[in-house]
């Protein structure tokens, strides 16, 4: 059986696989703050302990150059994955508690990391290249890295399936979005641009996360507080929340209903964003075949998808999908090609 391991800051997913890929076990929790999360997964993992496992697949969101294809974590390797934490600091620290928790209760069994930027290891160069000093660039290793690839692969495959059309052939914009947010542009079965960077914090506005923002922001951020504190503003407490106070998008919806300026707000912000990388990547691909919405808002609201496409005669030719995400299946998967 293969275990996947799914942890992130505000919940922890997990899916037991038998060897067809059938889900044989599963469960899930949320997680109320980050010193309630190690007590929650130990809590998980004791429901699957009783269990032959024969290989465990983590969810890992960065690899930065390090980790470009699905990993098998040593005592060797798991310092490098370590260092990369604060470029993913909502995900890898709990990605890296989840592999260390395994690694203690499943001993001897293969622990396999699955990154979110793998999708995108191939994007071209125009795409990935920062506009910085070649040395600093270099030295710090500045790229477009990408995220939510293990996702935006998955939904983009299973459009191509739904439409009866090969994945080789198709141009497909792919929208996740939930608490995090991200769309990748896909042509012939590539991701060819995306619109998070070197960490999760580019591009759209999402839910507690800024998105695109002018450097100077930043600079004055950093100048004014702390760089710890800056990391707070941008990560945690800005995006929709910053806008108008609220990260749950239901929550959000809900105030909209009843006049909320402020949220009426936040959520234009939010749409606006989407739908200006829709038009960017629709110039880039030239056209698209599919537009797939998935994540917890966008395979979840009607009204958000509506609202994104609304007014957007680009995609009168194309089909509109929405398509709940799996990324435990796409993991498990890979898991058993390494298996084999």
């Amino acid at each position: 059986m293969i275990l996947v391991l799914n942890c992130g800051s505000q919940s922890i997913k997990w899916k037991v696989f038998d060897q067809d890929l059938k889900v044989a076990q599963e469960g899930k929790c949320a997680v109320l703050n980050q010193e309630s999360f190690q007590k929650s997964l130990d809590e998980e993992l004791k429901k699957i302990s009783g269990l032959k496992i024969e290989a465990v697949g983590h969810r890992v969101v960065h690899g930065k150059d390090i980790f470009k294809e699905p990993t098998e974590i040593t005592e060797g390797n798991i310092a490098d994955l370590e260092k990369l934490n604060h470029l993913a600091p909502l995900h890898n620290p709990f990605n890296v508690l989840g592999i260390k928790a395994c690694q203690n209760i499943f001993k001897g069994v293969p622990e396999i990391a699955v990154f979110d930027t793998e999708f995108y290891k191939d994007l071209p160069e125009q795409a990935f290249t920062y506009a910085l000093p070649e040395a600093i660039v270099k030295e710090f290793g500045f790229r477009k890295f990408g995220f939510h690839g293990i996702s935006h692969e998955y939904v983009a495959g299973k459009a191509a399936e739904m439409i009866k059309k090969p994945f080789s052939k198709l141009k497909i914009i792919s929208c996740h979005l939930g608490g995090g947010a991200s769309i990748t542009a896909i042509k012939n079965g590539k991701a060819v641009d995306t619109s998070m960077g070197f960490t999760p914090l580019q591009g759209l506005v999402m839910m507690t996360r800024v998105g695109d923002i002018d450097s100077g922001v930043v600079l004055e951020l950093v100048r004014e507080f702390t760089l710890d504190r800056t990391k707070e503003i941008l990560n945690k407490e800005s995006g929709v929340k910053g806008i108008c106070g609220e990260n749950d998008m239901l929550r959000v919806l809900d105030m909209v209903e009843k006049g909320d300026k402020k949220a009426i707000l936040a959520l234009d912000v939010f749409v606006y964003s989407i739908q200006k990388y829709i038009g960017s990547y629709f110039a880039i691909l030239g056209g698209c075949d599919v537009l797939v919405f998935t994540g917890s808002i966008g395979a979840g609201s009607k009204k958000i998808r509506d609202m994104i496409c609304e007014n957007l005669d680009i995609l009168k030719k194309a089909k509109v999908l929405a398509i709940p995400t799996d990324e435990e299946s796409a993991i498990a998967e890979k898991v058993l090609n390494i298996k084999h």
